[in-house]
């Protein structure tokens, strides 16, 4: 962090040839984004098509682009049997639509997950495919088998391409109280869990959200969210430096908000290029977004939080063993994305990052870092810790849920 800026002409141009410099050289060193022996699209496209021809209770289906409340009326119109009849025969669809009440969607995405796996059995055996083919669809495979394991809850699925998934724990239809978390680069089904160093893969950074946040409020109904339901970057090249990415999932991320079921109020935690997500989508959040929290952010596209446009509390931490710290904070021509969030300049709520380690080490159990997430997620805002560089982080806050 650095209090204080030198706005010279000259060392603004040298933070910009650096940060340019730095483009490049992670385009050297990793290539362009190239993604091979991906499985076909094809099932979704016959999903969709299926989808526009479709019918339920002698009325057409609603448009898949139809706003959720619509989607939410019609399916509640329709007796059980007849929405169980197009989850089951409308899986891809109905697990991914906002706005089917979320029993229906875990149930939809079973089926979907079973259609899935046997594709991937079938690509295990198949002479066409290459080697590495071969060994991505074992990958994949196995994947969809875990996820189908015991009674977990997935919210959308989709395997097409690199694949995308969210996973709820928690009551997300009785919580008071939902944590989003918004990964970063890499994020695809492969990359969902982890055996080595769970906590720095999505399902396994909700989980141990999760528990922090039963640990902190017990009382509390709370819900987290793995959120893997947007294209991010593969690896550090062009796409993570740049902010489209950022900006369709951050299409997909308020219109995921927008959807939960209930009135809980809803907490985004952002890590690494999930925070240039939730940067973007922060002026059109719905007002039931009390809270954003970013950890290990190269930048949330934007100048200050008063420039984000929202009324959510922004809070911000970066362990100081983590290597974005090095990452010019500039936005040139496109590239990069703008001022630190840890910056007291920036104007977040600096918390401290206490234990953690390096740029994937926030959601350890028993570090400050995930304690002050979840001391967040639950509302629990006078047992957050500041970091020293902003002893004040907690003040002015009214409404919260502490007793």
């Amino acid at each position: 962090m650095n209090p204080s800026f030198d706005t010279s002409p000259t060392l603004t141009a040298w933070r910009a040839l650096l940060a340019i410099a730095v483009v490049f050289v992670m385009l050297a060193t990793t290539g362009w984004t190239a993604v091979r022996h991906q499985p076909s699209d094809e099932p979704r496209v016959r999903a969709l098509a299926a989808w526009a021809h479709a019918r339920a209770a002698g009325r057409p289906v609603p448009a898949l682009d139809a706003p959720s409340s619509a989607i939410a009326r019609f399916f509640a119109s329709l007796s059980a049997t007849q929405a169980l009849s197009l989850a089951d025969h409308h899986p891809l669809v109905v697990g991914n639509l906002n706005g089917v009440p979320v029993a229906l969607r875990y149930r939809a995405n079973r089926h979907a997950l079973h259609d899935a796996e046997a594709v991937e059995q079938r690509r295990t055996r198949d002479p066409g495919l290459s080697p590495d083919g071969r060994t991505e669809a074992r990958m994949r495979l196995e994947r969809f088998r875990g996820m189908l394991a015991g009674d977990r809850q997935i919210l959308s699925f989709d395997p097409s391409g690199r694949g995308r998934a969210a996973e709820v724990f928690g009551d997300l239809d009785r919580a008071e109280r939902v944590s989003v978390v918004v990964p970063g680069v890499d994020t695809q089904l492969l990359t969902l869990e982890r055996e080595n160093h769970p906590y720095s893969a999505p399902v396994g950074m909700a989980r141990s959200l999760y528990a922090a946040e039963r640990d902190a409020r017990p009382a509390v109904r709370s819900a987290v969210i793995a959120w893997a339901d947007y294209t991010a970057p593969a690896g550090i090249g062009m796409d993570a430096v740049l902010g489209g990415l950022a900006g369709q999932g951050a299409l997909r991320l308020n219109a995921l908000v927008d959807a939960l079921p209930g009135k809980s109020t809803v907490s985004l935690v952002c890590h690494s290029y999930g925070s240039v997500v939730c940067g973007v989508a922060a002026h059109r959040l719905p007002s039931r977004v009390t809270d954003i929290a970013v950890a290990g952010s190269p930048g949330m596209r934007s100048a200050s939080a008063a420039a984000l446009g929202t009324d959510a509390r922004v809070w911000a931490m970066r362990d100081q063993d983590d290597w974005i710290a090095d990452v010019p904070n500039l936005e040139v021509g496109g590239l990069g994305h703008g001022a630190d969030p840890v910056d007291p300049e920036f104007g977040a709520r600096i918390v401290s990052a206490g234990d953690a380690q390096g740029h994937s080490g926030y959601f350890e159990p028993g570090t400050e870092s995930l304690r002050n997430f979840a001391a967040i997620g639950v509302g629990s805002y006078t047992t957050v810790g500041c970091a020293r560089a902003d002893r004040e982080c907690r003040s002015g806050i009214s409404g919260g849920t502490d007793v």
